[in-house]
């Protein structure tokens, strides 16, 4: 009875490692590291000029974004992102898609300029030359996809227009353009949100 019982312990063991009550697996790693085991959002067939996959979101409490353009003293423009249920991921962050963080990427004309992972960026005024010009920034995750809400993109765009008038940091002197939070009216720019997520003036998460 003896040499028959030792088969069937081995193989209640085999049991337990495979239902996971005893397991020590890569997933069971990933879990131990505080890793999730599936990424947020669900993957869309649509995708960005860069061909960047759409991540979808519910809308409530997704990532929303608006930008605000002013003119410096030097002739340059100043850009500032505000942002709501999103945080800028640092530098190092591994490429894996996390609810509500990630980093922006800022496109004057729809040519990307640059990759934020702070709300903050300066374009040099000889990148604005006369005329009206669009600068957009739009939120991605961490690996490449872009966050999406009701099959649209999260971005904000602002409108700027520069005239034989050098910027002047004088907010009564053309051009200033702020998309969402708050539109500029008169003189000072059209402002249009180019997508999905107007933060309302809600400054990062």
């Amino acid at each position: 009875m003896t040499r028959k019982r030792g088969p069937i312990a081995a193989l209640a063991v085999c049991v337990a490692l495979l239902t996971g009550s005893a397991g020590c697996g890569p997933s069971d790693a990933r879990e131990r590291g505080g890793a999730s085991p599936s990424p947020a959002g669900e993957l869309l067939d649509r995708r960005d000029g860069e061909g960047s996959p759409y991540r979808q979101v519910d809308a409530e409490g997704a990532p929303a974004v608006g930008v605000v353009v002013t003119p410096d003293a030097d002739g340059g423009w100043d850009v500032r992102l505000t942002v709501r249920n999103f945080r800028f991921s640092p530098d190092g962050t591994g490429e894996r898609a996390v609810a509500g963080r990630g980093l922006a990427h800022l496109e004057l004309n729809g040519r990307r300029v640059a990759l934020l992972r702070t709300p903050e960026y300066h374009l040099s005024g000889g990148s604005v030359p006369r005329g009206t010009h669009q600068v957009t920034a739009r939120l991605y995750a961490d690996d490449g996809s872009v966050w999406a809400v009701d099959g649209e993109p999260v971005e904000s765009t602002a409108d700027i227009t520069v005239s034989d008038q050098e910027p002047s940091p004088d907010p009564s002197v053309e051009p200033i353009a702020t998309a969402p939070p708050e539109p500029v009216r008169g003189t000072a720019g059209r402002n249009r949100d180019g997508g999905r997520g107007s933060p309302g003036g809600a400054e990062q998460a």
